[in-house]
């Protein structure tokens, strides 16, 4: 019988080393399977519980006092483990934990099997959406009462558990088989668990789900498509007044539906649009339900004409909401079957045939590498669609995953023994089919440009979040080069002493002559490594020298090159080595072409050799393109890391005029682009988005949709009159910030969102509130709490009294309805930074044409940024707040009117500090928002 023992402890702090101690022991017995017996009790640390961990765990002074000191419990407790595994969460911290307490009182440190549940959730629940104990229960759907106490922890974890061991089971002979194989380089004590369903399994291995490709078992994919008509089954007037009628489909349908006249206006619009074969250019404001009123009229409109249309997201949270919640609706209630794919870049699909080669060689491998195959292995028997996105990898998986990924696989190769098994060519082939393709502005931008096929072929195409098309297709259009991370790159090649895959290369090299080749490719590849990192590091040195102000939002500082620049002496000599590096990759291409062409070469290192040559090529066409290609249409800078490594260097170039691309290679290619988005006016015009974009008139449909929310009862603005001017005093303004948000959370009890535009103003803000609060409220800020934007938006709404502090991705796409949120600050208005290359030289070819840079350029950019940050509080005819501007250009500027004219009419509150701070508390408790 095997025995589990699961702990989970409480204390007072991280390290038993440094003092800290025991308060709280909770322990859960596993028998056959089953829980048997449960443990919990008290311990007297015989000092003060902190502040933070009462809070924490709502454990106190008065709740240990007369509590057992370890001392008495110790033998009691030690006597669970006889026999058994030591399971925890995260079990190096419980189990050190334990035995240094142990140790401390003169018992021998435990020496049981250890399982940790992070691990193996990661490894058999790579899906999960995060792998702390509550992120976990969430996902399945194990039930939490008592957070952060030990033996709610500790049964919650032994649940998981369980759920792991009924995951172990159902998987196949040849998964079970791979996993024993990495067993050794993981950290739990997993081999007799393996080990004995391998051989259950050996006897009863009959999964029908599952295929085997090379050893390697995966899940079938064999659904069918319903074949879509080519003939819908009414007129497109009759359909949408069913579906938007007051009691239509929708209604039927969804429990809270609201009738939303903008909604089925917009419907009817991209109708319009499409049958005339124009362009069209909809904001739908906050409320409009777009996304559902863009769908219904492209379904029809693909599956009547029997064609392909295109729906481009900037976001995957857009994605997912449109495949997994309006799809699903749109099935429910459209009366004709229709085809949706997701097509993404090939990066996306893992290669089974890659994956396969790369697990045959695991020899050396870190544990991140370990880890990420072993999760890979298990999700390779759930996943339809080999998209890499459905998990989630540690860090250093994604760069193992670029090594497994469909990048380099050939759409054209239908004779490999591969091809069937290709998550990349199904995905594409489903595309092909399919009546909506839902994509990324990433894909659609490189689909414009590039001489392969990425989409299907398609005549129209809906672009949603499209404030963001200029901006990525500036990105696709031009050049990034990260030179770290190509440092990383060139090290997975290296030289053949250095333990990489041209080691095994030289490890079956017998003649003299293939020797003197590996020889020539150490010698030219160290060289070459060298000479390289040395350009970079006095790149690094010189933007160092020559720009000491100049920093972007993230801290790196920026130097912008001109055509002039490359005429200067230092630049010269930047050239000449790197032509001279060129050279060297070149020869070192010739040297792996020789030795892919000698017999003994297998696939795995044919395959290492042809993503080798490929990696050098890429390097050398970037650096060529930047450094000794001139183009007057480029724009080009340099960012560095001031206080990183010495070789931090990144190089970016961008097209000045990315609307005249979209326009020849885009619009004027194309029958009918619909672009929407919430923000795409200023002062209601479409005129900068249009010129951005290179659309004109007479080939363009526009309109406005209108809100269904009463701004005028649902919010104040409110604007202070009487704070330090942040280009005189900037530390006052920002204390003046830091006392606005305290008295407003006051009112609001939290539920606050604080905008930044700068991530050192956000930083300097949080200390100081972190001071002014001490235990009232909880603080979330983006870059210091750790976790993505999701986890953090998760934080804050988990908190009774939050308030997340935010930059850059904040200020849209972010949706936290109802009570969670009622409170707004938005500190800076959102102008972009003057000294950004791109804006600079923008700026600077507005001037030349005689137009005024501010104006058509950076005030556009900061009203549609603000209105997007405006937006993140009013998400339903139910919310109410209170949006506070700490910026008082708003009002005192000459363009401030541009701001307050491009949102919605609402009360506005120009007033010292103390007199808006009463009014919206006065206000704030006759709604009873409280």
């Amino acid at each position: 019988m095997q025995r589990f023992v699961v702990v989970d402890l409480e204390t007072t702090g991280h390290s038993p080393a440094e003092g800290d101690k025991i308060i709280e022991v909770g322990i859960v017995v596993i028998e056959n399977e089953t829980i048997t017996d449960t443990y919990s009790t008290l311990i007297n640390p015989g000092q003060p519980i902190p502040p933070f961990i009462s809070q924490l765990t709502n454990i106190r002074d008065k709740d240990v006092k007369d509590a057992p000191m370890f001392s008495e419990k110790a033998e009691e407790i030690s006597r669970f483990f006889e026999s058994a595994y030591l399971i925890a969460h995260n079990a190096q911290f419980d189990h050190e934990f334990l035995n240094a307490m142990f140790i401390d009182e003169g018992y021998a440190p435990l020496r049981n099997p250890v399982l940790d549940t992070v691990e193996l959730a990661r490894i058999f629940f790579p899906t999960a959406s995060g792998f702390k104990l509550n992120q976990l229960a969430d996902y399945l759907q194990v039930k939490h009462d008592m957070p952060h106490r030990a033996l709610s922890d500790a049964y919650v974890t032994a649940e998981i558990f369980l759920k792991i061991i009924g995951k172990l089971k159902a998987l196949p002979f040849e998964t079970i088989s791979h996993l024993l194989e990495l067993e050794p380089f993981l950290k739990s004590d997993l081999f007799a668990l393996l080990e004995k369903e391998k051989q259950v399994k050996a006897y009863q291995n009959n999964l029908e789900t599952i295929a085997v490709y090379k050893g390697v078992p995966f899940r079938k994919n064999e659904q069918t498509e319903v074949e879509a008509t080519e003939q819908s089954t009414s007129s497109y007037g009759d359909l949408i007044d069913d579906i938007y009628a007051p009691n239509g489909s929708l209604k039927q349908t969804l429990t809270h539906y609201e009738v939303r006249p903008g909604q089925k206006d917009m419907s009817e619009l991209i109708y319009d649009i499409f049958r005339q074969k124009k362009h069209g250019l909809i904001e739908a404001t906050t409320g409009t339900g777009k996304s559902l009123a863009y769908l219904i009229p492209a379904i029809y409109e693909a599956v009547s004409l029997n064609e392909r249309i295109v729906i481009s997201t900037y976001t995957t949270q857009l994605q997912s909401q449109l495949l997994e919640e309006d799809i699903p609706i749109l099935k429910a209630i459209i009366p004709f079957p229709f085809r949706v794919s997701l097509l993404k870049g090939k990066r996306h699909y893992i290669s089974l045939d890659k994956f396969v080669k790369e697990l045959a060689h695991s020899a050396g491998d870190h544990y991140g590498i370990v880890i990420t195959k072993a999760m890979i292995l298990v999700w390779l028997t759930e996943t339809t669609t080999g998209d890499i996105d459905e998990i989630h990898l540690p860090s250093s998986g994604y760069y193992f995953f670029r090594k497994v990924s469909a990048e380099s696989e050939d759409i054209n190769d239908v004779k490999s023994a591969w091809h069937r098994y290709s998550y990349y060519q199904k995905a594409h082939e489903k595309a092909s089919k399919a009546n909506l393709i839902i994509t990324n502005h990433a894909l659609l931008c490189a689909d414009i440009v590039s001489k392969h096929i990425y989409l299907p072929r398609y005549n129209k195409a809906i672009i949603d979040e499209a404030h963001h098309l200029e901006e990525t297709a500036s990105h696709y259009f031009g050049l990034q080069f990260d030179y770290m991370q190509n440092v990383f790159v060139l090290n997975q090649i290296g030289a053949s002493n250095e333990g990489k895959w041209m080691t095994k290369i030289a490890n079956i090299f017998s003649s003299q002559s293939t020797w003197t080749l590996i020889n020539q490719w150490d010698s030219l590849f160290t060289t070459f490594r060298t000479e390289l990192d040395d350009v970079f590091r006095s790149i690094h040195r010189y933007v160092l020298k020559h720009c000491s102000e100049s920093y972007n939002d993230i801290g790196r500082l920026q130097y912008q090159l001109h055509d002039r620049s490359f005429d200067e002496p230092y630049w010269q000599s930047i050239a000449e080595d790197l032509t001279s590096i060129d050279m060297m990759a070149k020869e070192l291409c010739v040297i792996l072409e020789q030795i892919m062409s000698y017999p003994f070469v297998d696939s795995y290192i044919s395959d290492q050799i042809k993503q080798s040559l490929n990696l050098i090529e890429a390097t050398r066409e970037q650096l060529n393109i930047f450094f000794l290609k001139l183009d007057d249409n480029q724009i080009k800078w340099i960012e560095i890391e001031a206080t990183g490594a010495k070789n931090a260097v990144y190089i970016y170039a961008e097209p000045k005029n990315t609307a005249t691309i979209l326009k020849e290679k885009f619009f004027d290619e194309k029958q009918s682009i619909i672009l929407t988005s919430a923000t795409l006016t200023m002062k209601q015009s479409f005129r900068f988005v249009q010129e951005q974009l290179g659309l004109i008139d007479q080939q363009l449909i526009k309109e406005q949709i209108q809100s269904p929310f009463n701004f005028e009862k649902q919010v104040q603005l409110l604007i202070p009159s009487d704070f330090p001017d942040i280009r005189t005093d900037p530390d006052e303004f920002i204390y003046s910030s830091c006392e606005a948000i305290l008295s407003l959370a006051e009112i609001t009890k939290g539920r606050m969102l604080v905008l930044f535009t700068s991530y050192d103003m956000l930083k300097r803000s949080y200390y100081i509130l972190k001071e002014m609060f001490q235990e009232d409220f909880t603080l979330v800020a983006q870059g210091i709490t750790s976790g993505s934007r999701a986890r953090l938006k998760k934080k804050f709404q988990s908190f009774e009294k939050g308030i997340l502090l935010g930059t850059s991705s904040f200020w849209e796409g972010i949706d936290i309805p109802g009570d969670a949120l009622s409170c707004l600050v938005i500190v800076r208005l959102p102008f972009q930074p003057p000294n950004h290359p791109v804006y600079k030289a923008k700026a600077n070819e507005l001037k030349q044409t005689g137009k005024n840079a501010f104006y058509h350029l950076a005030l556009p950019h900061a009203v549609i940024r603000f209105k997007q940050g405006f937006g993140r509080l009013i998400r339903s005819k139910t919310d109410r707040g209170l949006v506070f501007v700490c910026d008082s250009r708003l009002k005192t500027a000459t363009y401030g009117s541009f701001f307050l004219n491009s949102i919605q009419k609402l009360p506005v509150h120009y007033d010292t500090t103390y007199h808006l701070i009463k009014k919206a508390d006065t206000w704030f408790n006759h709604q009873n928002l409280i």
